[in-house]
């Protein structure tokens, strides 16, 4: 595969949220977006690939397909494999973990010895170096197996793209960034007003804010395993990083919480995000939370639900007031929230628009409410 080339990219996300990360990507400009289970498709070449890892806030992977093996069975898949031309994406000093997940309606059904072929065919026949798990990994092949199609894609990001490089420090039951980003894009954030946290723990949602409105690039204090490929540009990813243009901002960031020492951990990260000077972070119980000069703009919150963080009849009070103080001191400004539970939402008495879809999350389902102004 060449830059040239246009392949197939796959920018993953928790299911529930492909349809956030479709606007995104269409807003970005990618080509031929369409949603599939998990995640969006795209089509391009590498600039592509690298721009959606450098740029995108709602995407947790990239990964593009470079090619793909019919096999019947593994005799036919070692001699194929051994054919392939590696070099176009890895490098002899790779470090490679290949994972295999395949299908019944395929005739080679064990996983492991897929694994193994084709581990060995890189190994021999190009000498990149195969590691035996994929934390040793820089450079990871993931190969479906589809009705004896081995279709081959190759993770371009590493860590995933939550992992900022920002947030050093959290509290509790943390919302990760990818997340973040979308929630503020589902209740209509573009970077041009103020967004209040009042359970702000470190700070996520409102540095996500932040960079939006100054139009920070995501992927900017990060590195990718795309740089260990062979198709890796640097003057190309060097001049996308230079093209991308920042913005100022007069728009502020506020959060609060009850937990000191979140609000300390809010500031950290909000001090190596470098948007320290847009937000503001201050020890306050829900019951102060205040209403800033200005126009009306976001309160969103990730408050705890039972399920992970206290027990849920303790909880009622929390969004009960919730509600309160949102209708009490907050007319005129939206709302949005992200819970696992609908009967805690509901004790806020606030007026929902319909529930977005279940959002896998940490081993739960949780969804996305918000209003129109109050």
């Amino acid at each position: 595969m060449t830059s040239q080339t246009d392949f197939e990219i796959f920018l993953g996300t928790a299911p529930g949220l492909e349809a956030l990360l479709l606007a995104e990507a269409k807003a970005a400009g990618f080509n031929n977006p369409k949603t599939i289970g998990g995640g969006v498709v795209i089509t391009g070449g590498w600039p592509d690939v690298w721009r959606a890892n450098l740029t995108l806030r709602g995407a947790s992977k990239v990964l593009a397909r470079f090619g793909e093996i019919r096999a019947f069975h593994l005799a036919q898949l070692d001699k194929r494999a051994r054919k392939f031309d590696w070099g176009d994406i890895l490098t002899r000093d790779s470090k490679v973990k290949v994972e295999v997940v395949t299908n019944r309606k395929s005739k080679i059904y064990h996983a492991g010895a897929a694994v193994e072929r084709i581990e060995r065919a890189i190994s021999e026949e190009f000498g990149a170096i195969i590691v035996a798990s994929v934390t040793d990994a820089e450079v990871i092949i993931k190969v479906r197996n589809d009705d004896n199609n081995l279709i081959m894609s190759v993770d371009t990001s590493g860590e995933g793209l939550h992992k900022r490089g920002h947030k050093q420090a959290m509290g509790k039951a943390p919302i990760r960034e990818t997340m973040a980003a979308l929630a503020l894009r589902g209740c209509g954030f573009e970077g041009t007003e103020t967004v209040i946290d009042p359970m702000c723990g470190s700070g996520t949602f409102l540095i996500e804010a932040a960079e939006i409105a100054c139009n920070m690039m995501a992927g900017r204090s990060r590195s990718f395993a795309f740089e260990k490929l062979a198709s890796y540009d640097l003057a190309e990813v060097e001049r996308i990083r230079a093209n991308w243009a920042t913005k100022e901002t007069q728009h502020h960031f506020y959060g609060s919480d009850r937990n000191v020492n979140v609000i300390g951990f809010a500031k950290e990260n909000a001090a190596r995000a470098g948007v320290i000077d847009l937000c503001s972070f201050i020890p306050a119980a829900l019951s102060e939370a205040a209403r800033p000069d200005g126009p009306a703009g976001l309160v969103i919150v990730n408050p705890p639900y039972g399920s992970r963080i206290g027990k849920k009849k303790d909880l009622f009070s929390l969004y009960s007031a919730f509600g309160d103080v949102m209708r009490d001191r907050f007319a005129g400004w939206r709302v949005g929230m992200i819970t696992a539970d609908d009967q805690l939402a509901q004790a806020t008495k606030l007026p929902w628009l319909p529930s977005s879809a279940p959002i896998a999350h940490g081993g739960l389902k949780v969804r996305l409410y918000r209003t129109d102004p109050l």
